[in-house]
């Protein structure tokens, strides 16, 4: 979970230009069916509390215990199995979260943290974007064989991703994760080849999520992931990298009627809430980009119904959080520079809340940074008793 020492200042150390921003090009469907099925909804509630008892693993929480047992909302989950957890601790990219089965709906859940390091969070946001270069070729551990659990073989070659360029901490951050995670991952995806392969990620593990599915996908595998309040994890050749490798351009929910969008057919949901600072970051000035799979929680409190989630367009839909960042690029314009930044920054805080730009209202990090359905963050039992826990049952109905 991001920290609010993360200063003004520091934004303003952004270089002068960014390379041209192309995106596909945006059809906006009809409004009803920008609306979510109750079934979604559903579905990232859930995942939102799985997440959620992410923050359980390291200190001073007491863990997470064999068979699945910890002091948040483990219980809620009779028919989950831990794998193994993991925590790489602050000095390594402050990576952690854990394996799990789901024998009731028969999947394998890797869940990912966010991150408490106040260091963390200003190195993540201030560090230059490098190269990307996809598995095979980006230096992770080669963890097993790959493979679906099909065949046993080795996955395809992800295409090549010309110009990408990654955070180089988050990207640091799945390099690490991926030596401690993937020999355990595979040999279950091994063991149990009928079971999906869930990811899901908060904060600094949305993108650990985003990159490990990136991976996965590449080896064979068939992932859905779902992040909530996922930093820019690289420029906009890698965001059209993500569009392109999970299909989120292909999905058109003008073909469904409101109640009959496919949602199996969501592989990457990309789960954003109204005010939350991260997804805004790192800026637009430093060559970040958002990529598409967006779903959006208009309402600022807790707890959302489900009125309040919509379906966003494409990577930068103005009626979603990008709407509340000036520098998002719209299709057509090719160059952002920092002049035009502050004087759009000037008009935001004219008309502002607060007279404080989206991106810069850090106290939100407590807030709207953590609402996803829950006050995410907190290993107590039920959740954060003042983050709206309890209002969506007991989840006495698991499968």
């Amino acid at each position: 979970m991001f920290s609010s020492a993360l200063l003004l200042p520091l934004f303003l150390a952004a270089t002068t230009t960014v390379s041209a921003f192309q995106q596909n090009p945006l059809v906006y469907p009809t409004s009803n069916s920008r609306n979510i099925t109750s079934t979604l909804s559903a579905e990232l509630e859930e995942l939102a509390r799985i997440v959620d008892i992410s923050y359980c693993v390291s200190p001073p929480s007491l863990g997470i215990l064999h068979p699945f047992r910890c002091l948040s909302h483990c219980k809620e989950f009779p028919k989950f199995s831990l794998v193994t957890t993991w925590n790489t601790g602050p000095l390594l990219s402050d990576s952690c979260g854990y394996i799990a089965l789901d024998h009731g709906k028969e999947r394998v859940i890797v869940a990912f943290r966010g991150t408490y390091s106040i260091a963390n969070t200003v190195v993540d946001l201030s560090t230059i974007p490098q190269t990307y270069v996809p598995y095979p070729g980006s230096g992770s551990g080669d963890g097993g064989d790959g493979g679906n659990g099909d065949d046993g073989g080795d996955g395809e070659e992800e295409p090549k991703c010309d110009g990408c360029k990654v955070h180089m901490g988050f990207h640091t951050a799945w390099l690490i994760t991926s030596q401690l995670i993937l020999p355990e991952l595979e040999r279950h995806l091994h063991l149990w080849p009928n079971y999906d392969l869930t990811l899901v990620g908060h904060s600094l593990g949305g993108a650990v999520a985003a990159l490990a599915g990136l991976e996965l996908l590449a080896r064979g595998y068939d992932p859905t992931i779902t992040t909530f309040g996922e930093p820019r994890i690289g420029n906009q050749a890698l965001a059209n990298h993500v569009d392109q490798r999970f299909q989120l351009h292909s999905v058109n929910h003008t073909r469904y009627a409101e109640d009959e969008i496919d949602t199996h057919s969501l592989s990457y949901r990309r789960v954003t809430h109204v005010n939350d600072p991260i997804p805004l970051l790192p800026p637009t000035e430093w060559g970040f980009a958002p990529h598409a799979g967006e779903i959006y929680i208009r309402k600022p409190t807790l707890p959302p119904a489900l009125q309040d989630l919509e379906h966003c367009v494409g990577d930068n839909d103005p009626r979603c959080i990008a709407g509340q960042d000036s520098t998002a690029q719209p299709a057509g314009h090719s160059k952002r520079d920092l002049l035009a930044s502050v004087a759009d920054e000037v008009q935001d805080v004219l008309h502002e809340p607060w007279g404080v730009p989206a991106r810069y209202r850090l106290w939100e990090l407590f807030f709207a940074h953590r609402d996803y359905f829950w006050r995410l963050g907190l290993c107590v039992p039920g959740g954060d008793p003042l983050g709206g826990g309890g209002r969506y049952g007991d989840g006495s109905d698991e499968g």
